[in-house]
């Protein structure tokens, strides 16, 4: 289904804003970044329950144990020293390099999608509906200038600005989600699809173009257009997506099961935007929502519960070789508990192992664990600097 409309979100609003100082964020705290000198190698972040680690990411030792209460989770925040933490308030900037988190912090009720692309960094609060870009390279003792983008109702949503300053962002409520609006620089709308019912997620695919993921399927954005990809079962859920800059293929989740308490699928989806076509691959093995990445040659990576990283060619949909790395896992019931979760970062992937409290580095040419740490505490979620 191709739609492109140019009428604009009617109740959608765009606010541009100076940088935006939260308390004592102007001052100058004790071993902020203004005072102590960057110590942590390539950084690794991991929380735990109550609160977070700081890795060097070459020893995988703890360089700093900052306690937070809460759920928290993590995504690089676009540059090569900070990473972001959603609290219950908002996104607050973690600088890892130097192992210190900051009193800044972008606000956003219920904080939830970070999305990096094309130098710009975009925070979705689902609580407001509020899209928050900036860029990542202006991170400081402050907060950055921002731009904001209301969506027309707040939801469980994601946005992400390309390299033309075109926003793509979910539509949605608190009862249901629909598809994707296109916003052009102005932020006037040019293209929607509401052909997407639970939409959620996206992924960045070679071109620069934008999958998000459906209960039936998934959506493609690029140069104007919208176009439906169908799921080969009547109920096919792609929630969560990797995408790599080498590959037009995505990598996606699969789910099959409407009703099921906890689906443990054992088929991964690779979505191809040259063609809008979709290819589900048996990979022998469950994964979950932190098992999907993908490598810097594009390659397809699954963290299965089996305890390997299975690696597949995303061009001839063939799991190539697979990785041994912890012994054989279950997911949890609870989404929020912790289960092994998969980071990579150039040629290195991280995997947690939360039942015997370590990280391991694994060389993804060899194949070889090349590093690994010891946790005081069971690891949940895991990220690191990614410019």
């Amino acid at each position: 289904m191709r739609t492109s409309l140019p009428n604009k979100i009617a109740t959608g609003c765009v606010v541009a804003s100076l940088s935006v100082v939260l308390g004592a964020c102007g001052t100058t705290q004790p071993g902020s970044q203004q005072d102590q000198a960057a110590a942590t190698t390539d950084p690794i972040v991991v929380t735990y329950d109550g609160g977070v680690y700081v890795l060097d990411g070459r020893t995988l030792q703890v360089v700093k144990d900052l306690p937070l209460e809460g759920f928290n989770r993590l995504n690089p925040a676009g540059d090569e020293r900070h990473v972001l933490v959603s609290t219950a308030t908002g996104f607050r900037v973690l600088d890892a390099a130097s192992a210190v988190l900051t009193d800044v912090e972008f606000p956003g009720a219920k904080p939830g999608h970070v999305v990096r692309h094309a130098g710009k960094t975009v925070l979705f609060a689902d609580g407001t509906g509020e899209a928050t870009t900036f860029n990542p390279e202006e991170l400081g003792d402050d907060l950055p200038p921002t731009e904001v983008y209301r969506a027309p109702e707040p939801h469980h949503g994601v946005a992400i600005e390309l390299a033309n300053g075109e926003l793509v962002v979910t539509i949605g409520n608190e009862e249901e989600r629909s598809g994707i609006a296109v916003l052009d620089a102005e932020r006037k709308e040019i293209a929607r699809n509401e052909d997407c019912p639970g939409v959620h997620g996206e992924a960045t695919a070679q071109g620069e173009t934008v999958v998000v993921g459906c209960e039936n399927g998934a959506l493609i954005y690029r140069g104007g257009t919208i176009t439906k990809v169908t799921s080969p079962t009547e109920y096919g859920r792609i929630g969560n997506q990797a995408g790599s800059d080498t590959s037009p293929i995505v990598l996606g989740d699969y789910k099959q099961d409407e009703h099921a308490e906890l689906e443990r699928p054992e088929q991964i989806s690779l979505i191809d935007t040259t063609n809008g076509t979709m290819k589900l691959v048996d990979i022998g093995t469950s994964y979950t929502f932190r098992s999907l990445a993908r490598g810097e040659r594009g390659e397809a990576l699954v963290l299965g519960t089996d305890g390997k990283i299975h690696q597949i060619d995303p061009a001839t949909a063939q799991v190539t070789r697979t990785i041994p790395v912890l012994a054989p896992w279950q997911e949890p019931l609870e989404w929020q508990q912790p289960r092994p979760a998969l980071f990579v970062r150039g040629g290195t992937a991280y995997v947690t192992d939360p039942a015997k409290k370590e990280i391991h580095a694994i060389d993804l040419t060899s194949g070889d664990t090349v590093t690994t740490g010891n946790l005081p505490a069971a690891p949940n979620e895991l990220s690191g600097v990614h410019s």
